[in-house]
Order: structure tokens, then C-alpha cells, then sequence
């Protein structure tokens, strides 16, 4: 039994759409909690919905990494929203994506280390560095073997395919 609503999150470009946008929704409200809403309800759900933000994200890094090792024809949630058609996973390292990567990880640890100074205090602005630097690393490293496993997967397929060339080539010069 298929049900037209669970088939729209059959392709993987879906599924990681609606995940950056929930937690694109999750962490404004964590930031915006921290800022504007008082006592222990402001701190409360601040925290709250940061350790939410962090959980998607992990997760999700965590998936895409999987989905990295299919061939899949999707290549980072910028180039899903902005359909760019770039080829460049036959020219090594996807550095673009990766250095994208890295300057979202920077501005989501920066917003939420300058949230958690003026929301936290004392030990728990502590925890709250180590939690968010501690996240930050595991996602730069995840997209760092995201790139990697790509890059990786380009070369194979190019020594592949000129493997299949020079065997095509010396077929025809045997038969010629």
C-alpha cells in the first residue's frame, strides 16, 4: 500500500529539504526563546529546542552520509533550493560544498555560542560551549567524509570508465 503523502520523501533532495527546514524553524525559535522570552520558560526552551537543532543535525549529517555512497543525483541542499547544475564531482574534492558546509557550521556556532552567553551563565554557559563545539567538529568532520567518500567514488568510476575505453580499444584493434 503506497500513500501519495509518505512517496513525496521517497527521493533523498525531499527528505533533506523538509529536515534543513525544520531545522531552520527549530532554531529560530530556539534563538528567539533565548532572546525575548523571560525566566526559566526562556531558558527552558532555549535549550530545548538548540539540543533539538543539534540532534537534526547530527542525524541528518549522519544520513547524508549514507546517501552520499548511492550515486544519488543530489548534491547539497544549496544546489537543491537554487538548482544549480554543476558537474563537479569528476574535478576531486568537492571543495564547494564542503567549504559551504563550513561556513554554516561557523555562522549556526557562532549565533547559538553568542545566544547561550547571554541566556547561560556560569557552569552551564560551559557545558553549553563544549555541547556546541562538540557538534560543530562531529558535522565538519561528517561533511568532511561526505566530500571525501565522493571524490572517492568519482575517481573509481573514472578509472572505471577508462579501463572500459582501453579494453574497448584493444578489442577493435585485434578484430581490425
Amino acid at each position: 500500500m503506497k500513500l501519495a503523502h509518505v512517496q513525496l520523501f521517497e527521493d533523498f533532495g525531499t527528505r533533506s529539504l523538509t529536515i534543513h527546514a525544520v531545522m531552520v524553524v527549530a532554531f529560530a525559535n530556539a534563538i528567539l526563546a533565548g532572546l525575548f522570552v523571560g525566566g526559566e520558560i526562556g531558558l527552558v526552551s532555549f535549550v530545548a529546542l538548540l539540543n533539538f537543532t543539534a540532534g537534526l543535525w547530527v542525524a541528518h549529517s549522519i544520513h547524508s552520509l549514507g546517501n552520499a555512497s548511492r550515486g544519488d543525483e543530489y548534491k547539497g541542499i544549496i544546489n537543491e533550493l537554487l538548482d544549480t547544475d554543476t558537474d563537479e564531482s569528476n574535478s576531486g574534492f568537492d571543495t564547494g560544498r564542503f567549504g559551504r558546509l563550513l561556513a554554516l557550521i561557523a555562522a549556526v556556532t557562532a549565533v547559538s555560542l553568542l545566544t547561550s552567553a547571554r541566556v547561560l551563565g556560569g557552569e552551564l554557559l560551559s557545558v553549553a560551549v563544549v555541547a556546541v563545539g562538540a557538534i560543530a567538529v562531529i558535522t565538519a568532520i561528517i561533511g568532511f567524509l561526505i566530500a571525501l567518500g565522493a571524490s572517492y567514488d568519482a575517481s573509481q568510476q573514472r578509472w572505471v570508465d577508462r579501463i572500459a575505453r582501453e579494453t574497448e580499444s584493444d578489442v577493435g584493434e585485434v578484430d581490425g
